[in-house]
C-alpha cells in the first residue's frame, strides 16, 4: 500500500471513532429517569436478569450478561429464536428481561415478548425508538438513539451497538454500587483471573521492604521531606525511639503545608505528621488491604509487625499488579 492509502486509513479510523463518540455523547445527554427506574427494577429482582436480542444486538447482550454475572447480578443470555422453541421455559415471574433492538421492530424478538409478559415477568428495553412495538411491550424503555451509524451507508450496526453496550455497562456498574460489590466479591467470581489470584496473597508477599522511606519523628522536617522524595511512594513513615510507627507525612500533607504557609523545614517532623495513621500487618490479605484503601481513598499504607514496628510499605499498584506509582494521597485515618 502507498503512504497515502495508509494515511487515509488512519483518517477514516479517526472519523469512525469521532462518530461513535458523538453517539455516546447523545445517549449520555438523553439519559433520564427511565434509566434510574431500570436500575431500581434490576436491583429489586429476586430472580435472574435475562438479556435477549438478535444479531449484533444479541452479541452485545451476551457481553452485558457476562458483565452482570461477574459483578454480582446473576444473568444469562436468551436467544429469541431458541426461546420460541423451548428455552422460554427458563424464564420465571421473578426474573427481569432486558431486550435489545435498535429499531425496536425485530420480529423474532417482538413475537417472544408477549409470551414473556404472560409470565408477569418485567421487561426493560434498550432501543432507539420508544414508540416501537418493543417499546410498547416493555415496562421501561431506555432510549439509545444515536445521530448516525459510523458505517458509510448507515447500514451496519456500529454506533448503535456501541451505545447499547455502554448502557449495559452503566446498568451493571450502578448495580455494583448499589450492592456494595467490592474487591473480595470480585475475587469470588474471578478465582482464575490474575487479579483474583493476586488478591489471595498476603501483604508480606507484595510489600516493599528495601529502602523503606522512614525516619525518626524527631528528625528535622527537611530530612523527612528528602526521604519522602527519594522513596517515591508518596509517604514517609516516622518512628518513635522504640522504632514503632508514630506518624506519617504524605505528599498531600506537604502540599497543604505549602499552601497554608506553615512549612518550616527546620522544625521537627513530629509537629506536622499525621498521628496514629492507618496501617496494615504482613499477614493481612491483599484483598483486605485493597478494601481499606478504597474505603479511605488512599493509595499507600505502612506495614507494621506485632510490636508496631515498620516492616515495609504497600502501594495500591502492588495490590493490582501494575507496578509502583510515584504519587500518593493522604493516609490519615
Amino acid at each position: 500500500m502507498t503512504d497515502k492509502q495508509l494515511s487515509d486509513f488512519i483518517k477514516r479510523g479517526r472519523e469512525v471513532l469521532a462518530i461513535e463518540e458523538q453517539g455516546l455523547a447523545a445517549i449520555r445527554k438523553d439519559l433520564d429517569l427511565n434509566f434510574a427506574k431500570a436500575v431500581e427494577m434490576l436491583a429489586g429482582c429476586k430472580g435472574r436478569v435475562i438479556i435477549t436480542g438478535l444479531g449484533k444486538s444479541g452479541l452485545v447482550g451476551r457481553k452485558i450478561a457476562a458483565t452482570m454475572s461477574s459483578t454480582g447480578t446473576p444473568s444469562f443470555f436468551l436467544h429469541p429464536v431458541e426461546g420460541a422453541h423451548g428455552d422460554l421455559g427458563m424464564v420465571r415471574p421473578d426474573d427481569v428481561v432486558i431486550a435489545i433492538s435498535n429499531s425496536g421492530e425485530t420480529d423474532e424478538l417482538n413475537s417472544l415478548l408477549p409470551a414473556i409478559r404472560s409470565f408477569e415477568t418485567k421487561i426493560i428495553s434498550i432501543t432507539s425508538n420508544s414508540k416501537s412495538t418493543m417499546g410498547y411491550l416493555s415496562d421501561i424503555v431506555i432510549e439509545s438513539k444515536v445521530p448516525c451509524e459510523a458505517c458509510s451507508h448507515g447500514l451496519a450496526p456500529t454506533s448503535s451497538t456501541t451505545a447499547a453496550l455502554a448502557l449495559g455497562d452503566a446498568l451493571a456498574v450502578c448495580l455494583m454500587d448499589h450492592k456494595d460489590f467490592n474487591s473480595i466479591d470480585f475475587k469470588k467470581f474471578h478465582p482464575g483471573g490474575t487479579l483474583g489470584r493476586r488478591l489471595t496473597l498476603c501483604i508480606s508477599e507484595l510489600m516493599h521492604t528495601d529502602n523503606v522511606p522512614s525516619t525518626p519523628d524527631s528528625s528535622p522536617l527537611s530530612e523527612a521531606l528528602s526521604i519522602l522524595d527519594k522513596g517515591k511512594l508518596g509517604l514517609v513513615a516516622l518512628t518513635s525511639k522504640e522504632n514503632k510507627l508514630s506518624g506519617v507525612i504524605t505528599d498531600g500533607d506537604v502540599r497543604r503545608l505549602v499552601c497554608s504557609g506553615k512549612l518550616n523545614p527546620a522544625g521537627p517532623a513530629f509537629e506536622v505528621m499525621a498521628k496514629n495513621p492507618l496501617r496494615v500487618t504482613p499477614d493481612m490479605s491483599a484483598a483486605q488491604a485493597l478494601d481499606l484503601m478504597e474505603a479511605k481513598e488512599i493509595t499507600v499504607l505502612p506495614v507494621v509487625d506485632e510490636e508496631g514496628k515498620i516492616s515495609g510499605m504497600i502501594h495500591l499498584h502492588d495490590l493490582l499488579g501494575k507496578g509502583r506509582l510515584k504519587f500518593a494521597e493522604n493516609t490519615r485515618g
